[in-house]
This record gives structure tokens, sequence and C-alpha cells, in this order.
């Protein structure tokens, strides 16, 4: 089993949760947004610990379970196809977000979020974590 991790699951993650720690564990690999590791980078550079954050980030991505996705034109169709169902069915989610969701589903991953939008998403394998 393949998955992919939200920014708010790979914080968590980071933060030491133990559960979540236990469940990736026992996936295969891991895929690894762009768009998340953007939103990341963002917060670190808004906090006061960024080279300490962005040192775990680059040990965690350097593991060989884990797969940093790049951005495709597959991405990007897909993007525009779960945007437009999305609006069709008058339900948006944030933006990245919805990059987020076509990257799981491009790479055939399960998404792990604490978000409960994703729910909205047709055809996105996901779980929706707990605190």
């Amino acid at each position: 089993m393949k998955v992919l991790l939200d920014t708010n699951a790979y914080s968590s993650l980071a933060a030491g949760d133990a559960a979540l720690a236990e469940s990736v564990r026992r996936v295969q690999a891991v895929a690894f947004s762009t768009i998340v590791a953007g939103e990341l980078l963002h917060g670190f550079r808004a906090g006061s610990r960024y080279q300490k954050n962005l040192s775990t980030l680059e040990d965690f991505l350097d593991q060989p379970f884990v797969e940093l996705l790049p951005v495709t034109f597959t991405t990007a169709e897909r993007f525009a196809r779960i945007a437009a169902g999305l609006r069709r069915r008058g339900t948006p989610i944030p933006t990245n977000d919805i990059w987020i969701a076509a990257h799981a589903m491009e790479s055939g991953a399960e998404l792990l979020s604490f978000d409960a939008h994703f729910r909205c998403v047709e055809g996105l394998a996901w779980s929706q974590l707990s605190h």
C-alpha cells in the first residue's frame, strides 16, 4: 500500500504522533507532493525554527521509501477535472488541496489527512485522521 501525507499529516508525524508513525511504518511507500513541500516550507519560513524543520523534512524525503512527486501535465489535467467537478457540485475546497488530491490520485496513493473536506473529491482514496 502507498500513502500520500497531507501537510497536516506530515506535521503531526514530525511532531511525534506515534499512531500515525505506526501507520506509516506499515506501508510500502510514501508519495510526497511538491505542493505539500511548498506549504511546509512556507510555514517553516514563518516560524522560528526554519533550519531545524527544513533538516527534518530533508531527512524524511531522503528515506528510500519516500517519493517526491513532481507536478506534471497529467497532474494539471487531474487538478482541472477535480476542480471542475467540485465547482459543479458546489463543494469547493482549498486550491492547494485540489492539487494534493490530484497527486494522490495520479500516484495511486491513499491520502492521509485531518481535513474532512477531502470527502468531496470523487474517486479519491483517503483516510481522515483524528487527533
